[in-house]
């Protein structure tokens, strides 16, 4: 028997069905990684399995115990599965090793020293144990879930589930946290991680959920479902996580919404901030300063300039293609009015080549 089988599990609510038909099961020892686009049920599934959700149909064994069945002593199931929230659910009014304490002593018995020594071993174990005395607010974004994973330890259970636990967290804090989890998994703990990183999905996971409309639609192998998805869905997915697109159709593009979508693509692909900066260098100035301005001086209202990044791991080797197949390309000695030296010294300095691909397109390399 698998450590957890779900059968037909679905969950209703007044206007909404998060969950329709979701089946699976997870073995012992496995690092599942949850992904799909937002609002397909993915925390959901989380919460039904220590049902802090009540499922509306369906069935849920853990360990061999019917999560859904009345009788079914729920404090107790839920001491072999800790749960890591995103917003952290720390006890901001006690200190971090009594955050720790609390369960052991509360629900296993645990002499005061006995938990104490406990909360530290494990404060270790995420690398805080010189926090043990400070409160939850006096500690980073990053380090307060690590407290929250140390203390979903704290009752050394079966199954630790993670509800996106770096969704709230700038990259450098989504980094160390991502270790620690990564260090979890080579511990042979059995994890369920609903998360948007792409790269600790494919890293640390020994298989990989994508979820779709309230269902499970693809399950596999990080390589299957990042090299060779058996679903036109999951390979949609995958390449909108990897890829960038935008356009601009206008010659006053809201920028802002610009830059916050390219900054979130290059986090997603943990650029360092070297290949980040140079990313959007290139934007700013082949597009926006470039070709926006001549669309300008043309009288050009509709640029219709297209752009697509797609990056390798960490940003390296990236590929921008600029696809200006419009109404500039009909503009008679489009080159001639670049008169921007200063934004074409800018490009030819950080890409390693140009190259015009057709008439109307072309490649940096980056």
């Amino acid at each position: 028997m698998s450590l957890i089988e779900v059968e037909h599990l679905r969950k209703e609510y007044p206007n909404a069905t998060p969950l329709k038909d979701f089946n699976a099961t997870v073995e012992a020892g496995e690092v599942i990684s949850i992904i799909g686009p937002s609002g397909t049920g993915k925390s959901t599934f989380i919460r039904c399995l220590n049902r802090l959700e009540t499922p509306t149909s369906g069935t849920i064994l853990v360990d061999g115990v019917d999560m859904c069945d009345p009788a079914t002593d729920l404090p107790k199931m839920r001491q072999k599965m800790g749960m890591v929230f995103q917003n952290y659910a720390l006890f901001n009014h006690k200190l971090v090793v009594e955050n720790l304490m609390m369960a052991p002593m509360d629900k296993l018995g645990l002499s005061k020293q006995e938990a104490y020594d406990r909360a530290l071993g494990l404060l270790e174990t995420v690398g805080l144990r010189d926090k043990a005395l400070n409160w939850p607010q006096e500690l980073s974004g990053g380090q307060r879930q690590r407290v929250a994973i140390a203390r979903g330890l704290a009752m050394d259970p079966k199954i630790l589930l993670f509800d996106e636990p770096t969704s709230a967290l700038d990259p450098q804090m989504v980094s160390e946290v991502l270790s620690v989890i990564t260090g979890l998994a080579e511990r042979g703990l059995t994890m369920l991680v609903v998360t948007h990183e792409m790269r600790f999905a494919r890293d640390a996971s020994s298989r990989v959920f994508y979820m779709d409309r309230g269902e499970l639609w693809e399950a596999g192998p990080p390589e299957q479902i990042f090299e060779h998805p058996l679903r036109q869905e999951t390979h949609d997915f995958v390449f909108r996580v990897r890829n960038w697109e935008w356009e601009m159709h206008s010659i006053t593009p809201d920028i802002p919404a610009l830059q916050a979508s390219l900054d979130a693509y290059c986090q997603r692909q943990f650029m360092g901030r070297h290949a980040a900066n140079s990313c959007k260098l290139v934007v700013e100035e082949a597009v926006l300063n470039l070709l926006r301005g001549i669309a300008r001086k043309v009288g050009v209202a509709d640029p219709n300039v297209k752009v697509s990044i797609a990056a390798g791991e960490g940003g390296v080797d990236m590929e921008l293609l600029v696809d200006y197949r419009g109404p500039l390309l009909e503009v008679p000695n489009l080159f001639d009015m670049v008169d921007d030296d200063l934004s074409l010294s800018i490009v030819r300095g950080v890409c390693k080549k140009v190259e015009l691909l057709e008439p109307g397109l072309v490649r940096f390399m980056i």
